[in-house]
């Protein structure tokens, strides 16, 4: 099988074992040499689609020891960026049965933007994410003054995509590409729980499409401005 996909035989023996997940190009070459049809692309696409509660952890852990973070918004404020009251409003519009934990859980985790050394960090927002109101008009003055502030921040880089740019990639939804010694990782927004993705022709897609949404999105000081003037009409 090492030959096959032309690797050494201590993937094969993590791969058999769980330990590594079988890639996507891994899976074409099996099934074209053992002529199985499309069984082994099949199966790596149903275990994708399946959801492990672990990805969400594990999702956090390299967030919290990232060097760069490259974050695409459809939704909601990014978590790294919420201010108290707009995690609270969130999680109680979620139904979230402990908001107070989800809170917490929320504001610690926003440590690693200054920890040193700092990450670097590219968000890129939709214009509904600044503009929904969440909350009262209070709490939305506060968040946008958070990003405002963090906006100026010499290691962070926020831009938003205006409407009026319409169709475009990242309207399939949120992703976040996570670099983390060396290696890029991705977590795939999803209801009810998201998608690690470690496949590395997978997470060479995704960084194409952060680039694409990056090429529609306003410069870096024409973001700020409209996140000025956004937080000027909750005023």
């Amino acid at each position: 099988m090492g030959e096959i996909i032309g690797r050494d035989r201590s993937l094969v023996a993590h791969v058999e074992s769980g330990d590594t997940k079988l890639q996507e190009a891994h899976a074409k070459k099996l099934d074209h040499a053992w002529e199985a049809g499309a069984l082994f692309r099949r199966l790596v696409k149903f275990a994708k689609a399946g959801h492990d509660v672990e990805w969400f952890k594990t999702h956090l852990e390299l967030e919290a020891r990232a060097s760069e973070l490259r974050i695409w918004e459809l939704g909601w404020i990014p978590g790294l960026l919420q201010t108290e009251g707009y995690a609270r409003a969130m999680f109680e519009a979620a139904g979230v049965e402990d908001v107070e934990e989800g809170v917490n859980s929320r504001l610690n985790r926003q440590g690693c933007l200054h920890r040193k050394p700092r990450p670097r960090v590219w968000v890129i927002l939709d214009q509904g994410v600044i503009e929904q109101p969440v909350g009262s008009a209070d709490v939305m003055r506060e968040q946008l003054a958070r990003l405002v502030e963090v906006a100026r921040l010499p290691h962070v880089t926020i831009r938003v995509v205006p409407r009026e740019v319409g169709a475009h990639v990242g309207r399939d939804g949120s992703f976040k590409i996570i670099t983390a010694a060396g290696s890029d990782v991705v977590y795939a927004a999803a209801h009810s729980g998201g998608r690690l993705v470690e496949d590395p022709t997978e997470i060479a897609s995704y960084r194409v499409w952060f680039d694409l949404i990056g090429d529609v999105a306003l410069p870096k000081d024409a973001s700020l401005r409209f996140l000025r003037e956004t937080l000027e009409r909750f005023s």
